[in-house]
This record gives structure tokens, sequence and C-alpha cells, in this order.
């Protein structure tokens, strides 16, 4: 039963916009405009705003950095359907975000026939000797005698 009541306790816990700006270290006239326009979920009551805790941390929670995606995710999501790539970007620098996702499915201390590479490549996008060729020019794979091993030296884009 204590438990419930905290539970309704912490439910319970809004802050005004004064309190918010304070907190955050922000002008309030910005808190408000961002409840008017409903970034931040609030209640309007009387002239004043009040924001429950959890929409609060909530609405942190979005802005926060850790939701920033990296660039090569990014281009890694536009391309991607249905977890393929059913073409590859003209511009070198998206490609290649794209090509060292298929290359993380190699292990760097392998050697892979020709056709085991395809198969793995084909999971991916239909033109695997592209790609492989493109493994080879981006110095990412090395190939000898039909088999193809994966650059331990590579370093990939950030």
């Amino acid at each position: 039963m204590v438990k419930n009541e905290d539970n309704l306790k912490e439910a319970l816990i809004f802050y005004t916009t004064n309190e918010i700006a304070e907190m955050l270290k922000m002008n309030v006239q910005v808190i408000a405009r961002k409840l008017q326009h409903g970034e931040l979920a609030g209640y309007k009551i009387g002239k004043d705003w009040r924001v429950r805790r959890s929409d609060l941390d909530e609405w942190l929670e979005r802005h926060s950095n850790k939701s920033i995606m990296q660039p090569g995710q990014k281009i890694i999501e536009r391309f991607m359907r249905k977890d393929r790539f059913e073409t590859l970007p003209v511009q070198r620098k998206r490609r290649k975000y794209i090509l060292e996702h298929i290359l993380r499915q190699f292990d760097t201390n392998r050697i892979y026939p020709e056709k085991e590479v395809n198969e793995i490549v084909l999971r991916f996008h239909d033109d695997y000797c592209r790609v492989r060729r493109e493994f080879i020019d981006e110095k990412m794979m090395y190939r000898k005698d039909g088999n193809y091993r994966r650059n331990a030296s590579y370093i990939f884009t950030k």
C-alpha cells in the first residue's frame, strides 16, 4: 500500500514555468513558449502553466544528445528498405557508409571464398559484383586467387 501512495505522490509532482526555468537555467518566456506550442506537455491553470515531473523528464530525454543519430546511421536508414539496400548512393561518402555497414558482417581474420562473399552481400544488396569491387577499390578487403579477406587495418568513417 505504501508503494502505491509513493507512486501517486510521484505522479502528482508539478513544476511552474519559473521553477523549470530556474532548474534548466533558461528564460521563463522560452519555457512558456514551448508550453504554448505544445512542445512541452503541461496544464494551464489560471495564468500560469504546470508541468508534471514525468512530462518534463520525457521532454528532456527527447532533447538529449543520446538520441542524435550518427551521420552514417542516418544514411543507412534512408537507403535501407526491409533490411536491404535497393540502390547504392551515387555520392561516394554516402556509399561508403553503406559499404561499411555490409563490411561489418565479415570477420577480420578469416579468408572468404568469393561464393561466400556473394552470399553475405546478397543479404543486403543485389549487385554483389559491384559491392565486391567497391570493397577492393576502397581497400576494405583484399582479393587473392578468388579469396577475400577483410582489411584489419581499415579505419571506419566516423
